[in-house]
């Protein structure tokens, strides 16, 4: 009965009341929201506890069909968003390391272009590309690092090298935006007769192209197509779909593997190009080439951490003759032990090497760029190392007593520390055998 007369006069304060509902919702949803804080404080458990006891379960239930409501609003009408202030879907749906199972890209063994973007300024067009067009270096929200916006139709070429060698792998971040049919954009890898004019690509002595388009909505498959010319001859070309270029709210990864005639393309684990005679064998590349042709009202399409390394990587010799193995294959995600699930194909390599050669032993050893505290990459390094272990252990079931770990951080680097190339050959994993 004392309680029942204490929540009648509760009620009775109308303005106090709905002030207290008011911030236990707000509280509550909250608490839904964010899964990394499942708890109120104990402040407001503990005024919920003595003060509405008997209405708890009607103010939660009140709170979760509110949350219902906005999920189900936001989930129709979110997009991708840069630093402009556009809306975000923030989904992110991190691809599992198992998803990658097919994945047999490996990436070359020196690192001689890398952009992430990191030495420009937000709204700047990079230095050390060229364009015909516009773009701007922006962040986005709910996406790591920076990003190169192409926010008018053009050509934009990374000045990496006038030389692209005869076996090397190129790699970089997808993202779409505006979800427009047709929407496409197209990597061209050619032989340029002047370099000062891409937009010549169409007509260069030796090319391949892959357009890439989206989809017009989350139902429809993308589609690429693929098509090459051969001392200034063009060829029939060919496309297909493929529900990858569906996703337009989180990053594609693209990876190009090229083998002298022959260029292998994967969108995220599928491999959606493997063309034997792609390239004329005289082919001498001298130019890399993204291309929109559509304007920012139209579609919007931003690329991040782009790769270039050469060279083909002989897992099996240089660790049974050489006793070391050095990969810039295996990737993590920014300041973390987490492994990226593109590094599958490296992982794979590896573990077949210790299949292969059941006697063999392995110390792993991570090593880091310089950025940072000596004692963090220190730290970073070691925690990577153990990482991989525990993958090859388990996914790959390679006995753990066969592999010891260690750390560097950024106390043996093979290459400058004051370049993004540089950095990115510094960050590594080494396999020496034991």
């Amino acid at each position: 009965m004392k309680n029942i007369l204490m929540l009648v006069c509760l009620l009775g304060c109308t303005a106090i009341v709905d002030a207290q509902i008011k911030g236990v919702l707000d509280r509550v949803k909250q608490r839904a929201k964010d899964k990394s804080n499942q708890k109120v404080n104990t402040t407001t458990d503990n005024t919920i506890d003595t003060a509405f006891s008997k209405t708890e379960k009607t103010v939660k239930d009140a709170a979760k069909e509110i949350i219902k409501k906005d999920t189900t609003k936001n989930s129709s009408t979110n997009q991708p968003a840069d630093n402009n202030g556009s809306s975000n879907n923030n989904s992110n749906n991190t691809l599992s390391i198992k998803s990658y199972s097919k994945f047999d890209f490996v990436p070359g063994e020196k690192v001689i272009g890398f952009e992430d973007f990191s030495t420009g300024s937000i709204g700047d067009f990079p230095a050390g590309w060229n364009t015909n067009a516009a773009g701007e270096i922006v962040t986005i929200d709910g996406m790591p690092g920076r990003w190169l916006k192409f926010t008018k139709p053009g050509e934009f070429v990374p000045e990496f090298t006038e030389n692209y060698p005869e076996d090397f792998t190129l790699e970089f971040d997808l993202l779409h935006g505006i979800p427009t049919r047709g929407a496409s954009i197209t990597i061209c890898l050619a032989e340029l007769s002047k370099l000062s004019q891409p937009y010549a690509w169409p007509y260069a002595n030796n090319q391949m192209n892959v357009e890439l388009a989206t989809a017009y909505t989350g139902t429809e498959t993308g589609l690429s197509r693929f098509s090459t010319r051969k001392t200034s001859v063009s060829e029939p070309g060919n496309q297909i779909t493929t529900t990858i270029l569906s996703d337009l709210y989180n990053p594609i990864h693209i990876s190009i593997w090229r083998q002298k005639e022959r260029i292998r393309m994967y969108c995220n684990q599928e491999k959606i190009w493997d063309i034997p005679k792609a390239l004329a064998k005289d082919a001498k590349l001298n130019a890399l080439i993204f291309t929109m042709s559509y304007a920012e009202a139209v579609s919007q399409h931003y690329i991040a951490n782009i790769r270039l390394a050469v060279g083909a990587p002989d897992t099996r010799n240089k660790l049974l003759t050489q006793n070391k193995w050095v990969t810039h294959g295996i990737l993590f995600d920014v300041n973390s032990a987490t492994i990226k699930p593109e590094s599958y194909g490296t992982l794979k390599e590896m573990a077949n090497v210790l299949k292969e050669n059941p006697d063999l032993k392995v110390k792993i050893v991570g090593h880091t760029d310089a950025d940072g505290k000596d004692a963090d990459n220190l730290d970073l390094s070691k925690r990577r190392a153990a990482a991989v272990k525990e993958s090859l252990s388990k996914e790959f079931n390679i006995d753990e007593s066969r592999m010891t770990t260690d750390g560097k951080g950024e106390s043996e680097p093979i290459d400058k520390n004051d370049t993004p190339a540089g950095k990115a050959n510094n960050r590594r994993v080494e396999f020496i055998k034991l």
